[in-house]
C-alpha cells in the first residue's frame, strides 16, 4: 500500500466566490465566502482580471496589525479604515488587514511575462466590512472579511499551495 500525503492547500472558485481551505489530508479546515474581480477571470497584466492557476503563497504581510489597518504598496499607512475614511477618498481600492501575496507557478499561464501574478500584485486581502462577499468586485485580487482574513492567515505558511478555478 502506497500512503500519499498531501500538503495543506487553498482552492478559490470563481464561480462559487468561495475559498476553502484543506488540511494536510484532504479534509476541509475552513471556507469562507469571497469576492474576485469584477472583470472575471484572466491572467494578463492590466486586465483588473483574477488569474488562474496553480499559486503559491509568496509572502504573508501585516502579522500583528490592528484589524482594518490600511495598505498600500504592501505598507501599512497608519490609517485605520473607517467610514468616514472611506468617504474621504472615495475611489481608494481598499487593502486592509493582512496580505497574502500570490505567486504563480506555471510558465506562460500565471508566471512570467505578461501574465505573471506576482508582478500584477494579486493578493488574498481583507476589504471594508461594507463589501459584500459572494460577489465578484475586485479589481483582480480575492477579498474576505477582515476577521476571517486574520484566522487564515494565521492558519497558512508561505509556501501554501493556491488553486485558482473559474
Amino acid at each position: 500500500m502506497i500512503w500519499i500525503q498531501l500538503a495543506m492547500h487553498i482552492e478559490i472558485s470563481i464561480s462559487h466566490q468561495s475559498l476553502t481551505l484543506f488540511d494536510s489530508f484532504g479534509g476541509i479546515k475552513a471556507k469562507y465566502s469571497i469576492s474576485t474581480a469584477a472583470n472575471g477571470a484572466g491572467c494578463e497584466k492590466n486586465s483588473g482580471c483574477t488569474p488562474l492557476g496553480q499559486h503559491i503563497i509568496r509572502a504573508k504581510i501585516g502579522a500583528d496589525v490592528e484589524p482594518n489597518t490600511v495598505f498600500v504598496g504592501r505598507r501599512p499607512t497608519g490609517e485605520i479604515c473607517t467610514p468616514a475614511l472611506m468617504a474621504e477618498f472615495p475611489e481608494r481600492d481598499w487593502i486592509l488587514t493582512r496580505i497574502l501575496w500570490l505567486s504563480g507557478k506555471e510558465v506562460g499561464k500565471n508566471r512570467l511575462g505578461s501574465v505573471d501574478t506576482m508582478q500584477r500584485y494579486i493578493y488574498i486581502h481583507g476589504t471594508p466590512d461594507s463589501v459584500e462577499m459572494g460577489k465578484i468586485g475586485s479589481h483582480g485580487c480575492v477579498r474576505m472579511r477582515n476577521s476571517e482574513m486574520i484566522v487564515l492567515f494565521d492558519m497558512v505558511e508561505v509556501g501554501t499551495p493556491v488553486l485558482i478555478l473559474e
